[in-house]
């Protein structure tokens, strides 16, 4: 191999490692995005599911 075509394939070998790692990083950032959602649709489905429990706080008054 002359060196020209050793040196393009270290030039391409860099360009994708560094494309792997925007990416990792991009990937990361998304499944904290994920886990972060994931938790407050649980909290919002836990308050639905409270609400819709009846309860001293819920019952209509023995009036009505």
């Amino acid at each position: 191999m002359n060196n020209h075509r050793l040196e393009n394939l270290e030039i391409k070998l860099a360009f994708q490692e560094k494309a792997i790692k925007d990416l990792n990083d991009v990937l990361y950032e998304q499944q904290k995005e994920i886990d972060r959602l994931t938790s407050l649709v649980e909290a919002l489905m836990k308050e639905r599911a409270d609400r819709e429990t009846p309860g001293p706080a819920n019952e209509k008054p023995p009036h009505y």
